[in-house]
């Protein structure tokens, strides 16, 4: 008799542990995809936090630039420093402020991609009658924004 209860407790140790390796399999084919998920995600939410931030720094400094900044630049393209202290929360990028002779642009250019794209404002200029760009005297419309398309 001892041999008979033996191999009872044998079956049902083996039902287990064939119920086990199913029931893990189980949570393992719907945890590891909802893990990529959460990953894929953060990583979003990085890159909307990173777009917001860069909107914020152009929005301000070409408030700043058409407040009258932007006379201390010459016509051309330059490479711009903002002044702003949310620049530590960009990553790596560059801006750029574009001066023509009607109009000012800023841009902001990550280095590398998924890092919320690039930001960039343009305002047009309105002379004053008789007044030159180098002059310096100007009024400014609204500011008009231009979003491009997300590339991502």
């Amino acid at each position: 008799m001892v041999t008979g209860s033996c191999q009872v407790w044998g079956r049902r140790r083996a039902s287990i542990t064939a119920e086990m390796i199913f029931a893990l399999s189980i949570l393992a084919v719907a945890v590891v995809p909802l893990s990529f998920s959460f990953l894929r995600e953060q990583k979003l939410c990085r890159a909307y936090y990173q777009r917001a931030v860069a909107l914020e720094v152009v929005d301000g400094e070409m408030e700043v630039l058409v407040a009258g900044e932007w006379q201390t630049f010459a016509l051309g393209t330059h490479v711009y420093t903002p002044k702003a202290e949310a620049i530590g929360s960009l990553p790596a990028g560059t801006f750029t402020l574009t001066v023509a002779p009607d109009r000012l642009r800023l841009v902001w250019e990550p280095e590398a991609e998924h890092q919320g794209g690039r930001v960039e404002r343009e305002v047009r200029l309105e002379l004053l009658p008789g007044a030159s760009p180098a002059a310096g005297a100007a009024t400014v419309d609204t500011p008009t924004a231009i979003e491009p398309e997300d590339r991502r």
